[in-house]
Formats: structure tokens, C-alpha cells, sequence
């Protein structure tokens, strides 16, 4: 952001202090906008990432051609509605095609989407989209299970519902087979950690 940019963004921060009835010249929030700015540099971070160019660096020629799963990729997001915290886990399956990516790369697209504002059921799509669109597996599975600050801290105030969405393609979605293993996967019990 250029300087005229940080100095628009950090008077906003101090309108909404007045707004609620805060000082934003008292000693504990005199940075505060500053150190909002910087929060929203990183946490927005992903309008400047293209998923599709972390995909490519990392594809490899394989002839795996079974199921590649990734559990419980830990995610922060931002509700589009209210601008509160989403905070769950992602699960990845893709059947590969004679390519496969590095395993950091999912991840890392998964987050490129999630520091963005969102919805869950749109997060959800795009990183099943990306994979599919980029790798061209046989089939792509992207579940999500999180919670929902807009509902916990306002509104209905329920503590502790997860949201549960999933997108599925290819293999995925016309084999009842293949999507019942995946299910059966991200439903077991994680076991052993390394």
C-alpha cells in the first residue's frame, strides 16, 4: 500500500473506535490502527496470490493413480458479511492423472482462498476448482468443517456449531465408491502423529 493508502485505511480504523464509543487517542489504542493496517496486509494477503501458479511450480509426472489425501489443513477466513473470523479444517483428496503436486502446495492454496473475504461454500468450490482446473486429476474432494464467529459472537450466539461443506468432482462425485472411501478417510480417527 502506498503511504496515502496507509493513512486512509488507519483514519478508518480510528472512525470505527469513535463509533463505538472508544478514544483512539488513549494510551492502549494509539498504534491500534496502525497495527490493524499491517493484520489486514496479511490476513487479505491472498488477492495477491494466483493458486494456479503455486500448483504449477510443483507438478510431477507419476503413475500414482490412487487416492492422495490431505486431513485437517488448518484454516483462518473472514466472513464476508461481517468481517469475523471462520476458523475450521479443510480436507483434500485428489485421484492423480499422470501428475502430482507437491504436498505443501494444497495447503498453500488453501490458504491463498482463505485470506480472503469469504463465504465457507465458496472457499470450498474454489479450492476444488483450482486443484481440478490446474492438476486435471481423475477427481477432486475438498470437505470443510468450521466455525462461524458471526454466529458465536452475535446473532444467535451459538457456541460451537460447525458448518460442514464439500465440493466434489470427477471420480469423486459419479463413483459412489470412491466418494464413500473419502468419507470413510476423513471420518477416522487420525492415530499416530509424526
Amino acid at each position: 500500500m502506498d503511504n496515502k493508502k496507509n493513512i486512509e485505511f488507519e483514519n478508518a480504523v480510528k472512525t470505527m473506535m469513535l463509533h463505538v464509543d472508544e478514544d483512539p487517542e488513549r494510551e492502549g489504542l494509539k498504534a491500534t490502527p496502525e497495527r490493524v493496517r499491517k493484520a489486514y496486509e496479511f490476513i487479505y494477503g491472498g488477492y495477491k496470490e494466483d493458486p494456479k501458479a503455486i500448483l504449477e511450480k510443483a507438478l510431477f509426472t507419476s503413475s500414482n493413480d490412487e487416492m492422495v489425501l490431505l486431513k485437517d489443513i488448518e484454516f483462518y477466513s473472514t466472513c464476508e458479511h461481517h468481517l469475523l473470523p471462520i476458523i475450521g479444517r479443510v480436507h483434500v483428496a485428489y485421484i492423480p492423472d499422470g501428475k502430482v503436486v507437491g504436498l505443501s502446495k494444497i495447503p498453500r492454496v488453501v490458504n491463498v482462498f482463505a485470506r480472503r473475504m469469504q463465504i465457507q461454500e465458496q472457499l470450498t468450490e474454489q479450492i476444488a476448482d483450482a486443484i481440478m482446473d490446474t492438476i486435471k486429476p481423475k477427481g477432486v474432494a475438498v470437505v470443510i468443517q468450521a466455525r462461524h464467529m458471526c454466529m458465536e459472537m452475535r446473532g444467535v450466539e451459538k457456541i460451537n456449531s460447525t458448518t460442514t461443506s464439500s465440493a466434489l468432482r470427477g471420480l469423486f462425485k459419479k463413483d459412489q465408491k470412491t466418494r464413500s472411501e473419502f468419507f470413510s478417510l476423513i471420518n477416522s480417527p487420525t492415530g499416530t502423529r509424526y
